[in-house]
């Protein structure tokens, strides 16, 4: 690719490694030339209730990246409680004051995926949700599911 390496090599390169690796779960990997910092992609989830579809993320990174943390914003509405209605997500490993700067792109990656497999009600963005989730797991998992098929991506097929 022409791309200009110098412009952002250490972001480009593992995106490379990303696609090398062939993460099952984070899917359909764009990056418009024009902008590196801004990259979205297909998340996979292996678990129930969120396994009837797929969810769209995009992660955009800082010009401090990797000295400030990416941020990640769902684009497909998901049922679960540390996502909210905005598509925000509550993830430690990329807050203010866990991130380090060693920080893999792919590990933040698997950090959202295995939250979004294994919610964690004990810090949610929805109460309500979160709540649910404790309370009455059969009912979330039925409102969950129906959510994941209304709202969710197509799986890819392999």
């Amino acid at each position: 690719g022409s791309l200009n390496r110098r412009l952002f090599p250490c972001g480009f390169q593992e995106l490379e490694e990303i696609r090398r690796s062939g993460m099952k779960n984070f899917r359909n990997i764009q990056v418009e030339e024009s902008n590196l910092l801004s990259w979205q992609g297909l998340i996979v989830p292996d678990n129930p209730p969120y396994d009837k579809g797929a969810f769209r993320i995009e992660i955009i990174f800082p010009t401090e990246y990797p000295f400030k943390p990416p941020k990640i914003t769902f684009k497909t509405k998901i049922y679960h409680p540390n996502i909210d209605e905005k598509g925000q997500v509550c993830l430690p490993v990329i807050s203010a004051e866990n991130w380090k700067p060693a920080t893999k792109t792919d590990q933040v990656i698997q950090s959202l995926i295995a939250l979004v497999n294994d919610p964690q009600p004990e810090h949610p963005l929805r109460a309500d949700l979160a709540e649910e989730y404790s309370k009455d797991r059969k009912k979330f998992l039925k409102n969950a599911e129906e959510f994941t098929k209304k709202h969710g991506e197509k799986r890819p097929l392999d």
